[in-house]
Order: C-alpha cells, then structure tokens, then sequence
C-alpha cells in the first residue's frame, strides 16, 4: 500500500501541472477571439531581445564609452576611464561586466516593461511569486545533488579547464577585487536569465502552448550556449526542460536561479581549483 502511493505521488508531481497547463490551454484557445497578440508579442520581443543581446552587448567592446562620454561633455570621466581601461585586467573585467549589465537590461528590463505597460498585468505572475514554492524546495536539492558528481567529472575535461572562468586570473592574482566583482554580476544575470526564459517564455506562453510553452523556450535557451563545450550546451537541452518544468510547477523562478547560481559558481571555483589558482 505505502509503495503504492508512493508510486502515485511520484507520477502525480509531473502528471498534475501537465494536466493543468494542458486544460489552461484548452480554455485558452475556446475562449479566445481574433488575433493572439499576447503570443507574438512575447516571440517578437524573444527574437528582438536575444538579438540586442548578441550584437549590442555580446560582440561589442566598452571603447566606444570613453568615446560617448567625451562627446557629450563628460571630458574628465572619459579621461579617467580610459586611463582604467589601459590595464588589460580592468579592460577584461570591463568588457564582462558589460556584458552582465546588457543581460540584466535585455533579460529584465524590456520583457518587464512589455508585461507591465503592454500586458498590464503582475510580474509576480511571470516567474517572481514567492507563495508556496517551499514545498517544492526537495527537488531542486534532489537536482543540485545530480549535478554535483556531473560537475567533479566535466572539470576535469581540458575544453573546461580552458573556458571557465570567464574572468581569467592571472598567476598569483587574488580573488579580490576584480574577481570577487565579477562573480557578483554573474550572479545577478543568472536571475536575469530564468526570469526570461523560465518566467516570460514559460509562464507567458502556457495559455497558448500548455505544457508545451517549456520545448519553445528549450530551443533558444540551447542556442544561447552554442559557443560553449560542447556537452555544456547538450547539458542546456536538458536543463532547459527540467528547469521549464520546475516554473511551470511551482510559477516561480527563484529556487531555479538559485541552481544555476550554485551550479555556476561551482564550475567556476572547480576551474581556479584544478588550475591551481585557488592557493
């Protein structure tokens, strides 16, 4: 008897928000009229924001700042932060912590606008509820404990070793400060990051596309890895899922980001430790 519900709790956990999502959609679809505006203007703004994304903060450098703030009157401040950037570790910290700073601003700020000034509706309903997302606190733990023995083994890999982290210390360089900034930015844009493709694709999507809103949101979320080793970028499809799941269980991002923070860091720190760089 006890095997047996415990048998019928495990399907339940993913068969209930299946059968949700699916009968959210369904209601959806009867009751809609007309276009789906809502539904483009969420893939409009995905395709819109992944391309600011590459080409104004992923390929572009941070000269042209010292450049923008001379032309606009700012000569002292463009003075200063070009004597900054004349070292070649502020210049390499400099360049990623724009890049974290245009994923806050591309992953956060223009999908928050779109669902407060066009939707009109809470950003607490695309991912940032907190209420009751306790309960499902286990199985992240259960994940974060998968991944531990994935992580000891990939760190080991030479492919690895030569790409995390993406701040490179030099030999005998401390973790303060440069390091220690730069870890904190990637911190921030990891929330940026679930909140984008966890809460604006999966959460905004579901109506329309049900359980299946989390495999539209897998494939962009793969791509933004290509680049990467390539079993990290495999690992994306099934984290993408797993994660996309979890939101739509729980509509809520937060224990996600909080995984991929732990993840991340650890891949990071697993680097600088088989490198040597720790001390």
């Amino acid at each position: 008897m006890l095997q047996r519900a415990t048998t019928s709790a495990f399907w339940d956990f993913f068969r209930v928000p299946f059968q949700q999502a699916e009968a959210e959609s369904r209601e959806y679809a009867r009751t809609a009229r007309g276009f789906d505006w809502k539904t483009a203007l969420i893939l409009v703004t995905t395709a819109v924001t992944l391309t600011i994304q590459e080409y104004a903060f992923g390929r572009a450098g941070v000269d042209w700042i010292p450049a923008a703030l001379d032309m606009l009157g700012a000569t002292a401040q463009a003075a200063a932060l070009d004597t900054l950037l004349d070292d070649a570790q502020n210049l390499r910290l400099a360049e990623r912590v724009y890049w974290a700073v245009g994923t806050l601003i591309t992953y956060i700020l223009i999908p928050g606008l779109v669902v407060k000034v066009l939707f009109r509706e809470r950003l607490r309903d695309f991912g940032l509820n907190v209420r009751g997302i306790h309960r499902s606190a286990w199985a992240y733990l259960v994940m974060l404990g998968v991944m531990v023995p994935v992580l000891l083994w990939i760190s080991t890999t030479e492919r690895f070793l030569n790409y995390y982290p993406f701040y490179r210390l030099r030999s005998g360089e401390p973790l303060w400060p440069r390091f220690c900034i730069w870890e904190a930015f990637y911190v921030l844009q990891f929330f940026a990051l679930e909140f984008f493709f966890r809460g604006f694709l999966v959460l905004g999507l579901r109506r329309r596309f049900g359980f299946y809103a989390i495999f539209a949101m897998m494939v962009p979320y793969c791509m933004i890895h290509f680049g990467k080793p390539m079993p990290e970028t495999f690992a994306a499809i099934i984290a993408g899922i797993v994660l996309g799941f979890m939101s739509l269980k729980t509509r809520s991002i937060w224990f996600g980001a909080a995984i991929h923070v732990a993840v991340a860091l650890g891949m990071d720190f697993l680097s600088l430790w088989r490198n040597g760089l720790l001390g």
